[in-house]
């Protein structure tokens, strides 16, 4: 593991807490819909396009303030952007980041073919590469900063088996995006749980195209319809098909009554968690994952090597990705708590209207 990077990381963000503190007079500026500032620390620029706003909430809601803050309290300039689920948006951006003067550029691929072209361009202007949360299969990116996806679907696929627990039960799977390397690792991880248990019974399993809310449910239907009904828990790769998921067992009268799995701890997740329509959800701290990249990027921008956990197979790409991976929490209704205490989720979004009171049981104020 590299750590050449870390001491004058922490002296920049010291230097850089205390201007902040000093109010606006360093000169720094937030810009239109891009989202674009220069704080005056670190020399370079550094550019991050963000997926969608459809497959999750977390983009918007989560990512783009903390990585906005993490830059910021850093001292260097930035320009984060969203495709909006659009490859060849995001490759226009690319382009416009790299005719803009980014030096390092971060993306969260909406498939491996059109990341990769993405970062073999940024390569040819001499603009170091990041993946961000996704890998890029076939890419070239310098690093590779996420949570440890694999461990992910582990959880889950525990956490189904725990609802579940030693009775024969039918389990669908309702994976995320082909195109997305990590729904590949989430359906592993929980695979290699849950396979080996031989009272559960696979009885549906298909990926979910772009990780479509509304396509999960007419894919969730049909599952349910092709089982006769007989599901006995759902395998969800996040909390927007959980929400999908759960929206036609409730159609059916067995919300609650069959568990479903997530991910993101969402508002939504978070609130169906409490209410018992979805058993757990996994936690990844969006704080955490951005300060990741922006160390990452901060230390590419200064020419150093940044601190690394390991590597990361990129299968297509026959070779090893320096990674910086985290760990996952799973959250049931126990310790949900633990999620706005950690400011993944305030309590006043999640504990409204009826929520309220099954807030206050679980101990959330």
């Amino acid at each position: 593991m590299k750590r050449k990077h870390s001491l004058a990381l922490a002296a920049l963000m010291g230097l850089a807490m205390t201007v902040t503190a000093c109010g606006s007079d360093d000169g720094g500026e937030s810009a239109g819909d891009g989202g674009t500032s220069q704080s005056g620390g670190a020399e370079g620029k550094i550019g991050v396009i963000l997926p969608d706003t459809e497959s999750s909430v977390r983009w918007e809601s989560a990512d783009r303030p903390a990585l906005a803050e993490a830059f910021e309290a850093a001292g260097v300039e930035y320009d984060i952007q969203n495709a909006e689920g659009d490859a060849e948006r995001m490759t226009q951006i690319a382009d416009t980041m790299i005719g803009d003067g980014v030096t390092v550029l971060a993306i969260v691929n909406l498939d491996s073919e059109s990341g990769a072209a993405i970062q073999e361009k940024a390569s040819s202007q001499g603009v170091a590469t990041i993946d961000y949360d996704r890998l890029t299969l076939g890419g070239s990116a310098e690093y590779y900063v996420s949570f440890d996806n694999t461990v992910v679907g582990e959880l889950q696929g525990q956490g189904l088996a725990d609802c579940l627990g030693e009775k024969d039960a039918n389990i669908v799977y309702l994976n995320g995006s082909p195109t997305d390397n990590n729904a590949t690792l989430f359906a592993e991880g929980a695979h290699s749980v849950l396979d080996g248990m031989s009272n559960y019974k696979v009885v549906g399993e298909q990926a979910v195209p772009d990780w479509d809310n509304e396509e999960a449910a007419t894919i969730f239907q049909q599952l349910y319809t092709a089982a006769n009904g007989k599901v006995d828990g759902v395998l969800a790769a996040n909390d927007g098909l959980a929400g999908a998921a759960i929206g036609i067992l409730e159609g059916n009268g067995q919300a609650g009554k069959v568990p479903v799995t997530g991910q993101d701890a969402t508002v939504e997740g978070l609130q169906n968690v409490l209410a018992g329509t979805q058993c757990m959800t996994v936690y990844k701290s969006a704080t955490q994952e951005a300060e990741a990249l922006a160390e990452a990027a901060i230390a590419l921008v200064n020419g150093d090597e940044a601190e690394t956990t390991g590597t990361t197979t990129d299968s297509e790409g026959g070779r090893d990705v320096p990674s910086i991976l985290l760990e996952p929490q799973s959250i049931t209704k126990d310790n949900v708590g633990d999620v706005i205490e950690d400011g993944g989720q305030k309590a006043e979004d999640v504990c409204t209207g009826e929520f309220e009171k099954l807030c206050a049981d679980a101990g959330i104020s």
